[in-house]
Order: C-alpha cells, then sequence, then structure tokens
C-alpha cells in the first residue's frame, strides 16, 4: 500500500515517530523548527489589527447578547471564563510520575463558557455574529453606533429568516454555531459525525436545529455542509478547516488571559514563561488562540497541541509537513477516541502551515488516561470536564520529562522553569448532563483503582 505514492517503511525511515503513532503508544515531539514569533507570525497572514476587529465587534454584540442570553448579565454580555489554580493535581501528576513539578499549574476554564459550554463559544459564536452584522447593514437594520440589542426583534428575526447557516461538527462547534444561528433567527443545520454525542444532538434540536447524522466521521460531516452551501447562496457555511473568522474569534481570548493573569499577580515574561496546553481536534481553536497568545506574550509563551492517541492528524501533519495531505486513517490509524471534540483523522491545513513555526510541541494522550485525569480532576479540584478537555492535563509533565533538547533550545534554565506557569485549557463539559457525567467518572476511577 502506497501513501502519496511512499511504501509504509519508507515513511517510517523518514519519520520514525510514525512508529509509535501506529502503535498508539503516548508520544510527544517537539518542534525544531520553531521560529522567533518577529519572525513566524508573518506566515499566519493575520494582524493583531485583525484581532483588535474581532475584539471590537463582539463589544458591539454585548448588549445583544446581555439580553437574549441572560446568564450573561453579570459579565456584560461578555462570553468568557475564569482561571484557576490546580495544586493538589499537580502534586498528584508529580507524585503518579515520581517528578517534581516546578512552577505552577492553572486551568482556563472555557468548559464553564456560556450559551454552549466549550471553547467553540469563542469562535463559533464569533463567526456567526459577524456574519449576522453584515447582513444587518447590507439591509439597513444596523448602523455604525447602534445598539446591537435591537437585533432582538422581529425585524432582524425575520430578516435572518431569509437566510441558511450550516456547520459539520463533532459536537461542540456545532452547538455553538446552532444555538446562536437559531437565536438569531437563522435557519441553521448542524451535519454530525458519528462520533458526536446523543445529547449535543437532542440540545441542538431543542433549540429548532436541523441535525443531519452521518455514519462516517468528522471529514465526511464537513463536506456534506460543504455541498449544501454551494448549492444555495442563502446559505452560510462555516468551516472550521479553513475559516479565518473562526480563527480570529478564538484568538480574542489572549487579550482577556492576559488581564486575568496580571490580576492574579502572574507575570508572563522571558524570565517568567507561560506553557499552554491545548486540545486539539482539527486545530482551528487551539490554532486562534496560539496566535492570539503569540502575538501579546511573543517568545515567553509555549504553545503545545495536546491530541487523543487514536486521532494525531495535527502532528502528523506538521511533523511530517505534508499537513492536511495526510490522515491518520492513511497510516492505519482508526481515529475512534472517547475524546469526540478531538476525533478529527485531517488536520486543518490552514491551520497547520500558518502556525508550524510557532507551535512548540505535540503530544498525544490514552483514552485510558484522558478518564484517569478526568477522576482526579473532579476528586482533587472539584471541576468537571469532558474527556476531551483533559488532554491538557500532563503536558507539564511532558515538557518536564521531554529528552529532545526542547528546553535547552529555547533556553529554558531550571530557574526558567521554577518561575514557569502552566495552563491547561478546559474545552469543554458544563452541559454534560448528570448520568454522562457520572458514567465518565465511574470508568476514570476505575482507572484510578486499576
Amino acid at each position: 500500500m502506497l501513501i502519496l505514492d511512499k511504501t509504509l517503511e519508507s515513511w517510517c525511515a523518514g519519520y520514525p515517530l510514525i512508529r509509535a503513532l501506529i502503535a498508539l503508544q503516548e508520544s510527544s515531539w517537539f518542534n525544531p523548527g520553531i521560529a522567533p514569533c518577529a519572525e513566524a507570525l508573518a506566515d499566519v497572514g493575520l494582524t493583531a489589527a485583525d484581532v483588535a476587529d474581532a475584539s471590537a465587534r463582539l463589544a458591539r454584540f454585548a448588549p445583544y447578547i446581555m439580553r437574549v442570553f441572560p446568564q450573561t448579565q453579570a459579565s456584560g454580555g461578555v462570553i468568557e471564563s475564569a482561571i484557576q489554580a490546580m495544586p493538589k493535581l499537580q502534586a498528584a501528576l508529580a507524585a503518579e510520575n515520581r517528578l517534581e513539578l516546578p512552577g505552577s499549574l492553572w486551568l482556563k476554564a472555557d468548559n464553564e463558557l456560556p450559551i454552549s459550554g466549550s471553547i467553540k463559544a469563542r469562535g463559533g459564536i464569533y463567526e456567526v455574529l459577524k456574519h449576522a452584522e453584515d447582513l444587518a447593514m447590507a439591509a439597513g437594520l444596523l448602523q455604525a453606533g447602534d445598539n446591537y440589542a435591537l437585533l432582538d426583534s422581529d425585524a432582524a428575526r425575520a430578516l435572518f429568516g431569509q437566510y441558511k447557516v450550516a456547520v459539520g461538527s463533532t459536537g461542540n462547534l456545532g452547538l455553538s454555531i446552532g444555538i446562536m444561528s437559531a437565536q438569531l433567527g437563522f435557519q441553521a443545520t448542524v451535519h454530525m459525525s458519528a462520533d458526536a454525542r446523543q445529547w449535543k444532538k437532542d440540545k441542538l434540536r431543542a433549540h429548532g436545529v436541523t441535525v443531519i447524522e452521518y455514519a462516517s466521521d468528522y471529514s465526511v460531516a464537513v463536506a456534506q455542509g460543504r455541498q449544501q452551501a454551494a448549492s444555495d447562496a442563502n446559505c452560510h457555511f462555516v468551516d472550521d478547516e479553513n475559516s479565518t473568522h473562526l480563527f480570529l474569534g478564538y484568538a480574542v481570548a489572549a487579550e482577556r488571559l492576559q488581564r486575568q493573569l496580571a490580576a492574579a499577580g502572574i507575570r508572563v515574561d522571558a524570565e517568567h514563561p507561560l506553557f499552554v496546553y491545548l486540545p486539539c481536534g482539527v486545530g482551528g481553536a487551539p490554532g486562534g488562540v496560539a496566535f492570539g497568545l503569540k502575538l501579546i506574550f511573543g517568545d515567553a509563551v509555549h504553545c503545545i497541541f495536546a491530541e487523543p492517541s487514536h486521532s494525531p492528524c495535527m502532528l502528523l501533519g506538521v511533523y511530517t509537513g505534508m499537513h492536511d495531505a495526510v490522515s491518520v486513517q492513511d497510516f492505519g490509524i482508526d481515529n475512534v477516541t472517547a475524546a469526540d471534540g478531538l476525533a478529527v483523522g485531517r488536520p486543518s491545513g490552514f491551520v497547520g502551515k500558518a502556525m508550524q513555526r510557532l507551535l512548540d510541541g505535540f503530544y498525544t494522550v490514552s483514552d485510558d488516561a484522558l478518564f484517569r485525569y478526568l477522576a482526579l480532576a473532579e476528586q482533587l479540584e472539584g471541576i468537571r470536564m469532558e474527556p476531551s478537555a483533559l488532554a491538557g492535563v500532563p503536558g507539564m509533565v511532558r515538557v518536564l520529562q521531554e529528552t529532545q533538547g526542547y528546553r535547552k533550545r529555547a533556553g529554558l534554565t531550571p530557574a526558567h522553569m521554577a518561575r514557569a506557569t502552566h495552563l491547561v485549557w478546559g474545552t469543554g463539559g458544563s452541559m454534560l448532563p448528570a448520568a454522562e457525567m457520572e458514567a465518565y467518572l465511574a470508568r476514570g476511577r476505575q482507572q484510578l483503582n486499576a
């Protein structure tokens, strides 16, 4: 069998890590092609001004968000999550790995984001709002300086009701796109892959969203969504693999995190590095967040992507330099994981190519480990997240255990590591039905006691 005109043996000879990935072994790879931010940020084709524009748009929509989603009133219509320290979990990781873990471990609790309960509430909701603003401005329904709360009106719903929004999703992006689109009045359709959880489908349908299910994986759901949009001029397709609007919506998180870290007295600079561990599916959400972080903190922030051992698509794409030209299935990796939001076989080519010199590393984590961390986080810190959101937990250990010369290349001495902050990006879970959460916890506790 040939993969892009090369035998599997030839691939493994050129890229030895592929053997471990095929064997589903937990693996880490630290990027030797990392470049200074001053040079590599130009690869992205977007700027700080683009992120500022996205931030300003979200501020304009805040009065509308506050009106139609009362749970955001305390934050003034800003969709944001808190950060919290996780000292007990850090101590447990140290004991489990018999490793000293200097620095401090924190959580960015996007699992608690309002409206759709995951990181997708950032980029997904932002893209729908951007589309709605464009249509309302073109129709004369909105003008510069207006209070956007006026979009909560029959006139606005009548306008948006003439248009459709479609997306392909494993679950969380579909929730954010579907809920926001339906609230505005759009005809919303979510094409969902086989691994999407039933409760997510049920929730979307309860909001009046059309859900189309497929027996195949994420790539097929996306392809079907694109096909629907291509045949209908009034249908806007949210392209998780290629959308710069999604990407910018995620990037806004960085400026907000900067304020939160400052408020917590946490310094981030050359002497006080920040490590951020981002669960990765197709790559849009972690890529956008990482871009925003690199814009603000430069080389002082180290962004590392975490993927399931059964779905290491972004690692494979960046490691080989082939990006979306290869999929995990090409190499016989099944893309079957309990981390449904990360069950993606082919990465975003846009994100991989744009960010390949900005991402410090990648690692994979087994489903059993995800459930163990899920139970540990709940037991020790009272944090409840879905399995995919725990992928960032072992990142601190992987960095301190690495033997590939990454810390040396980055100039990270033991003194730097003692002053470091490690941030796990918790990507989803607060909307899990109680029975589903209890089943996850039961499986995790079995792993702890094994």
